[in-house]
């Protein structure tokens, strides 16, 4: 289980009220100077270096967005975090509940000279379900939509193009793609125990991803396709 910095807070000053009323001072002082340091407000991400370029998506939850863009040749970056809203410096837990506007998405940084953005789009439609509104899999909410963030025209146009032959491919049987394109905005890390879950954790992220039914439905949808796709 996380630890919750809030909560901790809270503890660790009703400790401190028990102090004498000089050393109470002098530890409250510098325990709020800790606790802003430790909670902090963190900045958006910056740009992408020169010769570099981002690529944002959303498709539920980024622990299990992150994997399938580890291993592409081009890409030299994988962060999970929140955009879309306009609450600065947002939190897992005012994200999940709902009401801050953001989306749990994945940043990507990588080398178009390597790998295109359009490979990229076609990675990201393979491992989400474009049939499911305000929800991926057994993520309920609008925190988890799905949605593309382009970086400027160019990817706006390559995204609205990826996004009408999603919506013609027979296999989608004519259904409405809710998928949305938004203009990338600034992008919030998620929490440090959040990067690379798949990795740091795999047992409790194989066990998530297999109760939440995710591969059972990405198959059904595209079905071979899939095949090489990391989980």
């Amino acid at each position: 289980m996380q630890s919750n910095p809030h909560l901790e807070f809270h503890m660790h000053s009703a400790k401190i009220m028990n102090l004498h009323p000089l050393v109470r001072s002098a530890a409250m002082c510098c325990f709020l100077l800790f606790s802003l340091l430790a909670l902090g407000h963190a900045a958006p991400t910056p740009d992408a270096a020169k010769g570099l370029e981002k690529a944002t998506f959303a498709g539920g939850c980024f622990w299990c967005m992150e994997t399938p863009f580890y291993d592409v040749k081009g890409v030299r970056q994988v962060l999970s975090g929140y955009t879309g809203g306009s609450l600065k410096d947002p939190s897992y837990e005012t994200v999940s509940d709902g009401n801050s506007g953001h989306i749990e998405a994945v940043e990507i940084v990588f080398d178009p000279k390597v790998v295109s953005y359009q490979q990229l789009l076609e990675i990201f439609w393979l491992n989400i379900d474009p049939l499911a509104k305000d929800r991926q899999f057994c993520d309920a909410g609008k925190q988890y939509r799905s949605a593309v963030f382009p970086h400027g025209a160019a990817q706006l146009a390559a995204a609205n193009a990826s996004k009408a032959k999603i919506a013609a491919d027979p296999r989608l049987k004519g259904a409405t793609v809710y998928t949305e394109v938004i203009a990338a905005s600034a992008f919030y890390l998620a929490e440090d125990y959040h990067q690379k879950y798949s990795q740091k954790n795999p047992v409790r992220y194989k066990y998530y991803r297999w109760n939440c039914g995710r591969d059972q439905r990405l198959d059904a949808l595209w079905g071979g396709e899939r095949s090489k796709q990391p989980h």
